[in-house]
This record gives structure tokens, sequence and C-alpha cells, in this order.
């Protein structure tokens, strides 16, 4: 038998532990994984330089923006970013224009997508109106539904408990996830309304709008009203306070079937960075206290968060910079900087290379139920991330492959750099050049359950 390459001198991250081997890979799949006096005959053969081969990383949190917001990315610089990173796989978020919200709308993304992209890209829908129609955007492939809890994204109508919870109803039954963004709708609209009238639009009023009580308030909403629903999934993204996540771990010990990522900016940084970068570190929900980014790490280490999410959010320069803070648009990219941050951090020994993994990588793909990712195993899916370890390196925003060319992490010294990306089976990116091109990735739909 002939395959189409084989990978060897790697060290890879095989079921807990890294070991010495090489990978045989044919028609996109990992056909074995071995020594390399065992490997099939193979068209092309690739030298790893004995560097560490992880399973590709799958962003569960990202806004790839295009069609009518082609100018803050597209479906290509944003999969470039993303393979410049090490992610192979990307879950798209909704509220796009046109907004993600139909079999049609779904259908018609998927299909300009797969002429586009570098990575494999997977597709959230806003709730519709009908709950038949939440059954057909499933049918279509959606890995999940968003819930914006802080504005009324698609037409849910998220103010309504007895509708929220037809919807967690639905998706239940169906069992899709939910992904959940958690600030209380109520809380911020009263704080907005107050200090504009007070003529207040300043970094602090803000911050105070967007308060801790304003996440914990919604998390505790919604883990009721879940409460009350038979198999709802509920997936709270960018957790930022200590409150939540407590919620959350509460949540689960009762048995629930709720999951919750952090991003690397609520792990990295604080309120008090806001001096220093103003409005290019402003996101949604904001930067918070030390105190909460501390507990965020115990959630880490103690098992209470599942996944880490880049939240890649891209903006121009124009839209992140105005005179009032209620006109500057919040979210920072992270597609190039979340695998390099979290490879950092294992050097700083604030977590392992096993959970780095898990919340990279095999629980993302757990939890939104892909098929064949997140771990490198004979028969899944050729995706791999190439990282030279102890590489050292300054972050620098100007040559992200992203449109947005900002970041709260430009300068940063970094430990752990992506060096080539595979995706598919293909190699995409190698030494930070985009050596694929478009359409290699692959549209991911979600396994029926």
């Amino acid at each position: 038998m002939i395959v189409d390459s084989v990978l060897n001198n790697a060290k890879a991250y095989l079921k807990g532990e890294v070991v010495d081997c090489c990978f045989a890979i044919d028609e996109g799949k990992i056909q074995k994984i071995g020594r390399e006096t065992n490997m099939p005959k193979a068209d092309q053969k690739i030298d790893l330089g004995n560097l560490l081969v992880l399973p590709g990383v799958v962003d569960s949190h990202v806004h790839l923006r295009d069609e009518d917001r082609a100018h803050k990315e597209t479906f290509l610089t944003g999969t470039a970013a993303a393979a410049a990173g090490g992610v192979t796989t990307v879950l798209d978020m909704p509220n796009n224009s046109p907004l993600t919200m139909s079999r049609e709308a779904l259908s018609n993304r998927m299909r300009l997508a797969g002429r586009r992209v570098l990575v494999n890209i997977g597709f959230y829908s806003a709730f519709p109106a009908a709950p038949e129609e939440s059954q057909a955007i499933a049918a279509e492939g959606a890995v999940g539904f968003k819930l914006f809890m802080a504005e009324q994204v698609g037409r849910l109508n998220i103010n309504d408990d007895q509708a929220v919870k037809e919807a967690l109803e639905v998706t239940g039954k169906l069992g899709v996830p939910v992904a959940v963004h958690a600030e209380d709708h109520d809380l911020i609209k009263h704080r907005v309304d107050q200090f504009k009238l007070s003529k207040r639009h300043d970094m602090a009023a803000f911050l105070k709008a967007h308060d801790e009580q304003v996440e914990f308030a919604a998390v505790e909403r919604l883990l009721k009203i879940a409460n009350e629903t038979e198999n709802a999934r509920i997936h709270f993204c960018h957790v930022s306070t200590q409150k939540a996540l407590d919620a959350v771990a509460q949540a689960k010990v009762a048995g629930k079937m709720v999951t919750c990522e952090v991003t690397p900016h609520h792990l990295l940084l604080t309120k008090d960075d806001y001096e220093r970068l103003g409005v290019f570190a402003l996101t949604l929900p904001p930067l918070r206290t030390k105190e909460n980014v501390l507990a965020l790490w115990s959630g880490i280490n103690e098992g209470t968060v599942d996944t880490v999410g880049s939240d890649h959010a891209p903006h121009t320069l124009q839209e992140k910079d105005s005179a009032s803070i209620w006109d500057t648009t919040p979210g920072v990219p992270g597609l190039e900087t979340t695998l390099p941050l979290i490879l950092t951090a294992i050097h700083q020994n604030r977590l392992s290379l096993a959970r780095a993994v898990q919340l990279l990588s095999e629980k993302p793909a757990e939890i939104f139920h892909l098929a064949d990712r997140g771990r490198l195993e004979q028969g899944r899916n050729a995706d791999l991330a190439v990282v030279d370890f102890n590489l050292k390196f300054k972050i620098d925003a100007a040559k992200f492959k992203s449109k947005s060319k900002f970041s709260p992490f430009d300068k940063w010294e970094v430990q752990g750099k992506p060096v080539k990306t595979f995706v598919n089976g293909q190699l995409v990116m190698d030494e930070g050049e985009i050596v694929a091109k478009a359409g290699v990735g692959s549209v991911v739909r979600r396994l029926q359950s």
C-alpha cells in the first residue's frame, strides 16, 4: 500500500503522553501511527525535526464575519489566521450579516465557506421563531445554537422565560448544545441608559454597566430555566467571574449537562490593563479583577472549565476607536495567539500539557459532537499542529493573517510556536506561510444523536 504521506521524526502527544513516532496519512485520515520502520511507502515524506505534534486546536468560539461584513474578516483571512495559530477546526458564531438563523441561511453560508476555507469549519445558528425551524436547522448540520442574553439576536424573546424554556426543550430533544453569552439584558440596559443620561461615556461606566453581577444574574437565570427542562445542554461562553464559575460547578455536581469556556484574555489580563491598552482590550464580558482571574485558573486545574476558546472577534481600527465608549465595538482577534499563550502558560507551570490538549482539542470536539477530531488516533482526521515547544518569539499583530492587525497581547514574548499545520492530511501552514489553496478545509456538520 502506498499512502499519501508519511510524517517522520515526530514527538507526538498520544493518549496522555509524548512519544517518538511517525504518522502515515492517507485520504485525509491518520492511517497508522508507529515506528519509521513500520511505515508504509508514501508519495511524500516530511521530516518534522523532532518537534512536538499536538491534535489541531478545535476553537469553538470564532466570529469569521464574511458576507456583508467582509471588511472585518473573510472566510479566507480568518481561516488563514486559524492555520497560522495551529487551529484546524473553527466553529462560527451566527451574529453575521445576514444573520445565520434559518436552514437557508445556514446552507448558503456552508456553500460559500466550502470554497474559501483553509481549515475545517462548523456553524452555529441563532434561534428562529418556530421550533420546527430549529429542527430543520439542526438537520442541516448546525453544531449548536447560540443564545445571546445581553441583546436580541434572532427571534427568540430573551426576556421571556417561557420562550427560552421552550427553545431549550427543543434543542434538548435534538441533543444539540446551546452556547450562551451570559449577560443580563435588563441590568445592562438600565445601567447604560442611566450613564447616557449622566453623559458618562468613559471606560469606568462601561465596566460598571457590565459588572460581575450582570454575568452572574444571567448564568443563574438560565440554569434555573434549564433545570425545568429535560436534556438541555448548556455551554457557557467566556465565563469571566468566580461567582459564575461557582454556579456552573454546582450545576455539574447536581448532574446537569452544563459546560463552560474561558478565553485567553480573561485568563491573562485584568481590568487594570485597560489603563495601558484602552479600547483595544475592550471585550464582552470585560476584563475582570485579579481575584477573578485566579478563580478561572483554579477552575482550569480543578476541572470545572471545559474549553478554552479564542472568541476571535475581528474589527477595523476605526470600529475600535470612538469618542463614546458606547459606540466602540467590543472584541479582539485571537486565533493566532491562543495556542502560543497556552503553551507559554505550560512553561510557567500554570497547567499541564495534558490539560491544555483537553481544553483546546478534546473537550470542544466532544461537546459539539464533532466526528473524528480532537485526538491523534488511527482512523481520525489528520488535523495536526506541529509546534516548536521551546521557541521564544514576540507576538506581532502587524503580521497577523487576520484582517485585524491589533491585539492586547501585541509585543508579548511567548514560548511555543506553531510551525506547521496539517488539515485533513494536507500541509496548510509551514513556518508562518500559507502553502495550500482555499478550499482545503471542509465544512463540518454535527453528528446526529
